[in-house]
């Protein structure tokens, strides 16, 4: 708005001085500074109230965003609602409709689908011919000892052979 450099504010500096003289410059500057203080004083009120007057209008926006966010969710619940219900009620239907005549045919939408067959390991060979009996799986002797465990030439060599392992006796 005003240009005022150094240069400027010094040389108009320099006439206050000659036209007021030393004794009231003094006074002079304070009392200017007095008023530029008032006048910052003033801008910065100002400028509070406009931001202020801002936030206001923001966070009422922000206010009617967030209830037709909220009108919005209770509607989806309400519809949501609706069809759940409407489903239950389908389903009580079908229900009462079974136990009031049992014998009626279902539909092809309430089949069950029927489970699926079982592989037989022969088709020729009975059931009973796979599995094994029950004297077959038990066996009264003791277990028969582990297996000694050998090791090649290159760890034998540099570590000692691990002893074999207990035999287990007992019922």
């Amino acid at each position: 708005m005003f240009d005022i450099t150094s240069s400027k504010l010094l040389l108009l500096g320099i006439v206050a001085l000659l036209v007021i003289g030393p004794k009231d410059f003094p006074a002079l500057l304070r009392t200017i500074g007095k008023y530029v203080g008032i006048i910052r004083g003033h801008a910065k009120e100002f400028r509070a109230q406009y931001d202020e007057a801002m936030r206001e209008s923001e966070l009422s926006q922000l206010k009617k965003d967030v209830e037709n966010i909220a009108h919005e969710t209770e509607a989806s619940l309400n519809a949501t609602g609706r069809e759940i219900e409407q489903t239950i009620s389908d389903a009580g239907k079908g229900v009462e409709a079974t136990f009031e005549n049992p014998l009626a045919p279902v539909s092809e939408a309430q089949t069950p689908e029927p489970p699926a067959p079982v592989a037989a390991a022969d088709a020729t060979e009975p059931a009973s011919a796979t599995l094994p009996t029950r004297a077959e799986t038990q066996t009264d002797a003791a277990p028969a000892p582990a297996p000694a465990v050998t090791q090649p030439a290159h760890v034998a060599a540099s570590e000692p052979a691990a002893a074999p392992a207990p035999e287990r006796t007992g019922a």
